[in-house]
């Protein structure tokens, strides 16, 4: 079995000091995509910076203390790239490819956006860039003989059963119609898979985002909006996939949870 987490930790520093290096001690993945880590490699601990046991890359944001993803692989990657080929978005810490045996995985932080301002603009710009590499990279690693996993967090809820309040959220960023669309023609047109809505059709959830305001996290009021989405080769062959839910509140080292998967291989 292949077994990948992917985690928007929220400050890869925060995190470690309230359960993510125990967490990491503690888990059976072979890969662990990262984001939002904001976090320059030389302000990390070793433990962080080069954990036991793992090959770590970071990918930092050119904007000091933003962004940020990272990969962690028990197995020695045979290529590493940062970005996408993009000139506006290949130094924002947004995207970082391995090459594995048979296998690109990636670590990805969408742009969140903020409905009618730049940020949003800045989205959709990224978004549309985003897909053509992804049709690309599926392309390229089926000559390669690889298939392709993308984890991260997509900031972007597809469907109704992806979030708790979906109602009032219509006009909020990530859930836009122009947001959700872009699912769609990645769905369709591109043909990649969302593997966790692959194994569990029916929702609610699994949630894997709550807001840090109010009782979001005890009334279960979230977001799916961290993904592994994959070529259809290797989601035909996932098992299980978990979101790793704290138990409490106070047990939480990230306002979003990993999302493990298992795949068979």
């Amino acid at each position: 079995m292949l077994t990948v987490s992917t985690v928007n930790v929220n400050g890869l520093r925060a995190a470690a000091k309230k359960g993510y290096v125990e967490w990491l001690a503690a888990t059976k993945a072979d890969v662990v995509c990262l984001q939002e880590t904001r976090a320059e490699p030389d302000q990390l601990a070793a433990e962080l910076r080069e954990p036991e046991g793992w090959h770590a890359v970071l990918a930092e944001a050119e904007a000091k203390g933003r962004a940020g993803v990272a990969l962690l692989s028990r197995t020695a990657p045979e290529a590493v790239r940062v970005g996408f080929g993009s000139e506006e978005f290949d130094r924002s810490g947004r995207y970082l490819e391995f090459e594995l045996p048979g296998l690109v995985v990636a670590s990805l932080y969408l742009p969140s956006g903020e409905e009618q301002t730049p940020r949003q603009d800045e989205k959709y710009r990224f978004m549309d860039e985003f897909l053509t590499h992804l049709a690309e990279l599926r392309d390229k690693a089926a000559a390669d003989g690889r298939e392709v996993l993308v984890c991260g967090d997509w900031n972007i809820a597809h469907r109704e059963v992806d979030l708790k309040n979906w109602k009032t959220n219509q006009k909020s960023a990530g859930f836009l119609p122009e947001e959700r669309a872009w699912l769609d023609r990645l769905y369709t047109e591109v043909g990649y898979v969302d593997v966790v809505r692959a194994l569990h059709p029916e929702g609610p959830g699994p949630y894997s985002w709550w807001s840090y305001r109010g009782k979001a996290f005890d009334n279960d009021s979230g977001w799916r909006i961290d993904l592994q989405v994959a070529t259809p080769g290797l989601a035909a062959r996932a098992r299980t996939a978990v979101v790793e839910r704290a138990e409490t509140y106070e047990g939480r080292w990230s306002d979003h949870a990993p999302v493990t998967v298992s795949y068979e291989v």
